[in-house]
């Protein structure tokens, strides 16, 4: 983990990519406490210590399913329920954090990869175990901008500068062909690209990352300022970050600005979570 100090910062963005409806801003003034926060994604490696230690058995495992990216399925996988607004979300039985994409899948060459198939519930059972917790959103952005102010990633604003790749997202056209220019289709190792200003990786890209907040689009500037956790109750919780499935023909959440909102329980193929502590 790295240790940062806080302070003041400008969380929240009114650019051209932002999605105004997702409370990206506006731009507000928050203050923070110094934090301990994960250099990266916990992996399926870190997550399995976790079960081996504690016989945890995931949302997903209980249900016996979970949602996965149907362009990771095989030709012949058989017609399974989808997303009705998101097709390309695919209801497979015995999906979960060691099987990612079903029963016929396993974690042979992912140990270094981020876990996923995990829900709210999950990340908060593994932080507790460790002695950990979940960032709230406000912390992560600090954390995920690596000390630049207004920039739309954790290097600049250039999406590829000097052509590139600086995070696992898609490229080609969604969802039919992804042309892996960045070297992936799904996850990618949780030190994969190169580190921000503070030494975190993959804060964009690659995969969702739980925070401990409920997730409001319209939690004023007064309120965040005096309660940097955010709201106190809600039906989502906050999820920061992007994916490998993000692209700008219908989704620029790659951004350290950009934010959604999930219920507590969902449990996806691009979803994981990444720890902190307080000193």
């Amino acid at each position: 983990m790295v240790l940062l100090g806080g302070g003041e910062f400008l969380m929240g963005t009114e650019d051209a990519q932002a999605y105004a409806e997702d409370g990206e801003g506006p731009v507000r003034a928050v203050r923070l406490d110094p934090f301990w926060i994960s250099r990266s994604a916990v992996s399926n490696r870190e997550f399995a210590d976790f079960v081996s230690a504690t016989g945890y058995r995931t949302e997903a495992e209980r249900w016996g399913w979970s949602f996965v990216f149907a362009g990771l399925l095989p030709d012949d996988f058989p017609p399974t329920r989808g997303v009705a607004a998101t097709p390309w979300w695919r209801q497979v039985e015995g999906a979960d954090w060691q099987h990612p994409e079903g029963s016929h899948s396993d974690l042979f060459d992912r140990q270094d990869h981020p876990v996923v198939h995990v829900s709210w519930a999950d990340a908060q059972a593994y932080c507790a175990w460790a002695g950990l917790r979940l960032p709230t959103e406000a912390e992560w952005e600090y954390a995920a901008r690596g000390g630049l102010s207004g920039c739309a990633f954790p290097w600049g604003d250039e999406l590829q500068p000097g052509g590139e790749h600086l995070m696992n997202v898609w490229q080609g056209a969604f969802p039919q062909r992804n042309d892996c220019a960045d070297g992936w289709l799904g996850t990618c190792s949780v030190t994969e690209f190169p580190p921000n200003g503070f030494g975190l990786h993959n804060t964009t890209g690659n995969v969702w990352e739980w925070c401990a907040d409920w997730f409001h689009p319209t939690f004023h500037t007064r309120d965040r300022r005096t309660n940097p956790r955010g709201p106190r109750r809600g039906t989502h919780r906050t999820a920061r970050g992007g994916s490998y499935l993000c692209h700008e023909s219908y989704c620029r959440r790659y951004r350290v600005s950009a934010r959604q909102g999930l219920t507590p329980d969902t449990t996806t193929g691009n979803a994981g979570f990444r720890c902190a502590r307080t000193p």
